[in-house]
């Protein structure tokens, strides 16, 4: 789920298919197709799945469905470190491994899930899920990327109601938020060679930084460099730009995240504390009501991992009086310590408060609004790329939405690397990355044995 600035629970792409869908190997052309040459490959228009009648295409799409359930089980129950890390897991898998859709795509992807409220690393999912496989596939992409993250979440839910306290996570972020910078670093390097197509892009992408660095709302400053991106002028066409950017490799979803660190900070202290569990007033806490205060939270959350606490806690412990401080800190805690969208701390909340029943209505509270968006938001970012100047626009928003993504990686990297253990973590990881390319996965485990280690020996924890 993320850390604080590791968390920082992402955006862009179109559509390309896998040749061995079709009995043959898919060749680094084709990786680089144009969007629409991608729809056609993909058995249509992104989003659409093909006619039942077609001989063979019912089995293909069936095919997809079990690969993209297959993918996104495994990053689901395996992806440390945030939207940002997931992200960048994302892309290694979709683009990179697979070559389901060029970085350019991704990128575009990337840009139109910021300006949606709701887990951008989730989002990241169903847009992939919708690409490959229409709306089947947003809901199958979309649940598998859930599902073992609530299961775990309610694993440690069940802990925290037996027992009254959390195991130890310091030293797990420790260890693994400098692996989480090196993950990022590469990832965003890469994505911004696909995003960065011209010089007044990279103009802009300074801008948004600077803008984000001085604390601008991070929406207005997406709007502002994709107005500024279409006021002057699109550039080449898209067909160059897919050419000229075909290549391979998670709220940036990076935004849900950031700052969620110094709340880990604090919640370790409630670790071990031994807080009360329940209902902090001892009232009793019905599902519809449950309901309808994560579906408020999943439906309006921009931001980062602040504001997903500011919201939680504005209703949990303020308004509702259903939990106390120590108890939401806990909540936040894990779910930046378990793999998966840090969303997921509505399932840890929900069980904590009505047990296994609260945990599902709280889960799918949160995140049905995500669905709602992406399937609405889907098919547009095939017709903003028919247009020049809507396309402009998504380019600005592309590279404003990159710079959001740096800002936090670099505040991330501020708190991760405070130690020449951390620092040789990250650089090794960096190195293994660069040279190896390996299962992200992999590093960021290694990065928590690392941290446990150095507990157990007394150092840097």
């Amino acid at each position: 789920m993320g850390w604080a600035c590791c968390r920082a629970d992402g955006r862009a792409a179109a559509r390309i298919d896998v040749g061995a869908q079709v009995g043959h190997a898919r060749t680094v052309s084709e990786t680089e197709a144009t969007p629409a040459e991608s729809a056609k490959s993909a058995g249509g228009a992104a989003g659409e799945v093909p006619a039942a009648g077609a001989a063979g295409e019912m089995p293909a799409v069936r095919g997809r469905l079990r690969e993209l359930a297959g993918l996104f089980l495994w990053l689901g129950a395996t992806a440390f470190g945030g939207p940002l890390a997931h992200i960048a897991m994302m892309e290694r898998e979709v683009v990179v491994r697979r070559r389901w859709m060029t970085r350019v795509q991704f990128v575009d992807l990337i840009g139109v899930t910021n300006l949606l409220p709701g887990p951008n690393s989730t989002e990241m999912a169903m847009h992939v899920g919708h690409v490959r496989a229409g709306v089947p596939g947003l809901l199958v992409a979309g649940g598998s990327f859930i599902l073992p993250a609530a299961a775990i979440t309610i694993a440690f839910a069940w802990a925290y109601v037996r027992y009254g306290a959390l195991p130890e996570t310091a030293a797990i972020l420790y260890g693994t938020k400098p692996v989480i910078v090196a993950v990022v670093a590469q990832a965003l390097v890469k994505l911004a060679r696909a995003a960065v197509k011209r010089s007044a892009l990279a103009v802009l992408a300074v801008g948004a930084a600077v803008a984000a660095a001085l604390g601008v709302n991070e929406v207005a400053v997406l709007a502002a460099a994709g107005a500024l991106s279409m006021l002057l002028g699109g550039g080449p066409s898209m067909r160059g730009e897919q050419r000229g950017a075909g290549g391979a490799d998670g709220e940036p979803g990076a935004r849900k995240r950031e700052g969620l660190a110094a709340q880990a900070a604090g919640a370790s202290a409630a670790v071990g504390s031994g807080a009360a569990v329940g209902v902090a007033a001892g009232a009793k806490v019905g599902l519809g009501p449950l309901f309808l205060v994560f579906a408020k939270t999943g439906g309006m959350l921009f931001g980062s991992g602040y504001v997903l606490l500011a919201f939680l806690r504005a209703d949990l412990v303020e308004r509702l009086h259903w939990m106390t401080e120590a108890q939401l800190l806990d909540a936040v805690t894990v779910g930046q310590v378990t793999p998966g969208p840090v969303f997921t701390t509505a399932t840890f909340v929900g069980f904590v408060l009505a047990g296994a029943a609260g945990a599902a209505v709280a889960t799918v509270g949160i995140f049905t609004p995500a669905f709602v968006f992406v399937g609405a938001s889907g098919p547009i970012v095939r017709r903003v790329r028919a247009s020049r100047r809507a396309g402009a626009f998504l380019d600005g928003v592309n590279v404003a939405s990159l710079a959001l993504m740096a800002v936090v990686a670099a505040r991330l990297g501020k708190a991760a690397i405070v130690d020449p253990i951390t620092a040789a973590a990250a650089l090794v990881s960096l190195a293994v990355l660069l040279r190896f390319k390996p299962n992200a996965t992999w590093l960021v485990l290694g990065g928590a044995l690392l941290g446990l280690a150095a507990r157990a020996l007394g150092a840097g924890v």
